[in-house]
C-alpha cells in the first residue's frame, strides 16, 4: 500500500471521477469531497475499495476539508481542487455572487485549511478562457496578458491571483488551464464541443455549427489527469507557483451548409505538434508526458 493521500474536491466530475480512477489503480489512498450537484453514480464502483473515502459536503463551508478526513488515515499529501461552477453558461444562470462564492472564496477556503493540515501541494485547475481571445489565432502561451470575457473567466482570474500570491507558503500551488475537455470519462460531459458533436452526429445524424471560423483548442480527459498526476509527483521546486497550459493545436469550425459541419485542424509551425510538452511551453524536469488522445475522426 503506498504512502500517499490524495484529497480531491469535485472529485464525482468528468475529471475527478478519472482522476480518481487512475489513482487507485496507482495504489494512492483517495478522499473525494463532493457535493453531488450532479450525482454520484461516476463514484459507485470505488466505495468498497480499501483507499478509497467519499465525504459529502460543500467547499463553500469552513471546514469541509477538515470534515472529510477518514479517521486513522495520514493527512494528504496533496488536494487537488476541481470543484466549481464551470463554464459560462452555468455561472451566468446562477449570478455573479453565487459564481464568486464558489469558485474564488471556495478555493480560499480549501486552500486555507489544506495549509492548516500541512498539506504539502496544491493542483488547481483554472481555463484558457481567461485569455479570451487569440490575436491572429495564435497559439496562446502562459505569458500572454489576461484577457477575460465571462463571468467564470474573471473567478478562474481571481481564484489564480490569491494563489500565486501564496507561492511562498508552506502548501506550493501548482496552476493547469485547461483547453475544452472532451472524451469519455466515469462522468461524460455532452455539453463539451467535441462530445456534443459525436452524440449529435450519433443521434440526430447532423451537426449544427452556431459560430463558424472560431478557433479552439483541446485537451482529452485522460491527458488532462496524466497532467495532473505528474504534478502530484514531480519535486515541487520545478512548479511552486507556475501556471501551465494544457491543450493541442487549434482547431477550426467550418460548416458547407447551415446543418452540416466538421473540424479542420488548422496548420501550426510549432516542432512536434504531438508532444505535450512542447505544447505546454514549460517543462517538468524530467517528466514526459505523450498525449494518447487526438482528435482524429
Amino acid at each position: 500500500m503506498t504512502d500517499k493521500h490524495v484529497l480531491i474536491t469535485g472529485g464525482a466530475g468528468c475529471i475527478g471521477s478519472l482522476l480518481v480512477s487512475e489513482l487507485l489503480r496507482k495504489n494512492y489512498r483517495v478522499t473525494v469531497l463532493d457535493n453531488l450537484l450532479f450525482g454520484g453514480e461516476s463514484l459507485l464502483g470505488f466505495l468498497r475499495h480499501p483507499n478509497f473515502h467519499f465525504f459529502k459536503a460543500d467547499v463553500t463551508q469552513s471546514r469541509a476539508v477538515k470534515n472529510a478526513l477518514k479517521d486513522g488515515w495520514q493527512k494528504p499529501d496533496a488536494v487537488v481542487h476541481l470543484a466549481a461552477l464551470v463554464g459560462f453558461p452555468f455561472c451566468q444562470a446562477v449570478g455573479r455572487q453565487s459564481a464568486w462564492l464558489n469558485n474564488v472564496e471556495a478555493t480560499k477556503k480549501v486552500y486555507s485549511q489544506a495549509v492548516d493540515l500541512g498539506v504539502e501541494r496544491f493542483v488547481f485547475t483554472s481555463t484558457c478562457n481567461v485569455y479570451g481571445y487569440s490575436p491572429d489565432g495564435m497559439l496562446i502561451t502562459e505569458t500572454l496578458p489576461l484577457n477575460p470575457q465571462s463571468l467564470y473567466a474573471e473567478t478562474k482570474v481571481s481564484a489564480e491571483e490569491y494563489l500565486l500570491g501564496q507561492k511562498d507558503s508552506s502548501c506550493a500551488p501548482l496552476i493547469f488551464r485547461l483547453a475544452t475537455l472532451y472524451g469519455l470519462s466515469p462522468r461524460p460531459r455532452f455539453d463539451l464541443l467535441v462530445n456534443q458533436f459525436v452524440l449529435d452526429a450519433h443521434s440526430k445524424r447532423r451537426l449544427w455549427i452556431s459560430k463558424k471560423g472560431n478557433l479552439r483548442s483541446f485537451i482529452h480527459v485522460h491527458d488532462t489527469v496524466d497532467a495532473i498526476i505528474s504534478g502530484l509527483n514531480v519535486s515541487d521546486l520545478l512548479f511552486r507557483g507556475e501556471i501551465y497550459n494544457l491543450g493541442t493545436q487549434n482547431y477550426k469550425k467550418y460548416n458547407d451548409n447551415p446543418e452540416i459541419g466538421n473540424i479542420e485542424m488548422m496548420d501550426q509551425k510549432i516542432e512536434d505538434i504531438d508532444n505535450l510538452e512542447n505544447l505546454l511551453k514549460k517543462y517538468f524536469q524530467d517528466v514526459y508526458i505523450e498525449p494518447q488522445k487526438d482528435l482524429t475522426f
